[in-house]
């Protein structure tokens, strides 16, 4: 088996789907998890990017049909969590019209990150360090910090946190351990990014999003592409066993093989 073969098969990415089923299939899986779990409902971090918003429009479909079937409310909570003012967060406001949430709360972050900054730079002090955080530093603990904020509000509401992660974002850990990965469920781990778009179509996802470059929002300019220096098409491509550039695909592998600890269990002995 060919290490594409493995990667494939350990993330569990099919070449191709039926939108329609995998809808059906996603929205059934949150409606057992939350009955087992005796929870009230699902909290999702909407970003404005397309993975948040498809990933509300399932729970929302799942909360709702929960709501039906058994005559107890059921909820899904819509997060906002910009970090100071965030230019396009009139996206995530347009996910919750879209969807219809009824429940939605804005928590800003700023404040508590920089104060962790802070906190951190007079740690760097006193080893001798005198700088600022680095960028992906503090973007990590933006990432984190939005976490500890969606626990303490499941907590309160009774509610399980939904993931975002995808199959095109594990095979490049393109995401923050203990972050954007530390959740209770992910609906669309074994979707790439163009089934991911798929779903967005279908379930009627804003076009301003659709339209957008899928970026995590951690610094201004930030794009995941750009970043990765991977496309999201080659991405794809690839983990639905096709033949791409091989400079490309050594790089994928090569960032797939340097992130493994992030898709690991934690080491111990």
């Amino acid at each position: 088996m060919s290490l594409q073969q493995e990667i494939i098969s350990r993330l569990g990415v099919r070449p191709s789907i039926h939108v329609e089923d995998e809808v059906r299939k996603r929205v059934d899986f949150l409606k057992e998890y939350v009955k087992s779990s005796r929870t009230t409902g699902l909290l999702i971090a909407i970003s404005g990017g397309i993975d948040s918003a498809v990933a509300a429009g399932l729970c929302k479909k799942a909360t709702d049909e929960l709501s039906q079937e058994t005559g107890n409310e059921y909820i899904t909570l819509g997060v906002f969590q910009p970090y100071g003012e965030q230019e396009d967060i009139e996206h995530s406001y347009e996910v919750a019209q879209a969807f219809a949430l009824s429940h939605t709360v804005e928590t800003n972050i700023e404040d508590t990150v920089n104060e962790i900054a802070l906190e951190v730079e007079y740690g760097l002090k006193k080893i001798g360090q005198y700088r600022h955080m680095s960028h992906q530093g503090k973007g990590n603990v933006k990432a984190r910090t939005r976490m500890v904020v969606q626990y303490a509000l499941a907590s309160e509401l009774n509610l399980l946190v939904v993931g975002t992660d995808h199959a095109s974002e594990a095979v490049t850990g393109f995401y923050t351990k203990w972050g954007d990965g530390a959740v209770d469920i992910t609906p669309l781990s074994t979707l790439n990014k163009r089934q991911i778009r798929q779903l967005a179509a279908y379930l009627g996802v804003p076009q301003s999003i659709l339209d957008k470059a899928p970026t995590a929002g951690l610094w201004a300019g930030q794009t995941d592409e750009k970043e990765l220096g991977i496309s999201y098409e080659d991405n794809s491509d690839y983990l639905e066993g096709k033949e791409i550039d091989l400079a490309v695909k050594q790089r994928l592998e090569a960032i797939y093989s340097k992130t493994e600890h992030k898709r690991n269990p934690i080491p111990g002995i």
